[in-house]
């Protein structure tokens, strides 16, 4: 599945995440994974880590 930069995915742990960077496409990308209530954590992750992409 194609991720671009603003991409609202769903991750294979449930969270939901923004996609903020691709560092290297098909792979790598910084995204801002919510928590509870209006907070969220900026994280690395890579494709393996997504389930889906949310419309």
């Amino acid at each position: 599945m194609k991720i671009s930069q603003y991409d609202r995915v769903m991750l294979k742990d449930g969270r939901t995440a923004t996609i903020v960077e691709v560092l290297e496409e098909d792979t790598a990308y910084i995204a801002d994974v919510d928590l509870p209530g209006s907070d969220w954590d900026t994280v690395d992750i890579t494709q393996d880590d997504i389930e889906k992409k949310l419309k």
